[in-house]
């Protein structure tokens, strides 16, 4: 860790947006989204260096969700603010499906048509975080056992890619994302 680096500077600013988003999403807070945006842009640019492409790509969809999850979080109940819910059983098989065989897709073309970094886990991480950030903008408690899968991957692959700053924030994301699925589990009780 290079603290003169700029690259390392441009990291340092993206897990600070980044954990500022998460831990206000933990709390169930609308002012998580539009700092996720700023966080997306910081990252986006922190993922193109180390060539984890599928990242880069997964920010784009991070800042488009942020926008849409801002609005949801705010008047997505017909008007009204939307409430915590439960994911209905039978959408589970369907989600794996389409994580699996998206994996499986975009895993192989980042195989061919690019020199990524431990392409299948990076689409893994990829697919799986659009169902977590879908989830979460649907105000859905089981968002955060997705959180708690993706991070467990990510740990891993960011320390291996060289992103170690970004590998030990994952680590506390794990931690956030076991807190907020409690917090958010009580508020979802207490709303009954």
């Amino acid at each position: 860790m290079d603290f003169s680096d700029p690259a390392f500077k441009l990291e340092i600013a993206a897990n600070v947006a980044a954990a500022a988003s998460i831990l206000l999403a933990g709390r169930n807070s609308v002012h998580g989204w539009w700092i996720s945006i700023i966080a997306g842009v910081l990252f986006a640019l922190v993922f193109l260096q180390a060539r984890l492409y599928g990242q880069v790509a997964l920010q784009g969809f991070f800042i488009a969700v942020g926008a849409l999850g801002w609005w949801q979080w705010l008047r997505g109940d017909r008007g009204a603010p939307l409430r915590i819910t439960r994911l209905k059983a039978a959408a589970w098989p369907w989600l794996a499906l389409l994580v699996v065989a998206g994996t499986w897709g975009y895993g192989a073309m980042l195989v061919r048509h690019t020199d990524g970094h431990a392409p299948y886990v990076d689409a893994a991480i990829l697919l799986l975080s659009m169902v977590g950030q879908l989830l979460m903008m649907r105000r859905k408690l089981e968002c955060w056992w997705v959180w708690l899968l993706v991070n467990t991957l990510a740990v891993p692959l960011y320390y291996s890619g060289g992103l170690q700053l970004t590998a030990l924030l994952y680590v506390g994301y794990w931690i956030n994302a076991l807190v907020a699925l409690r917090h958010w589990r009580r508020e979802m009780d207490v709303a009954r």
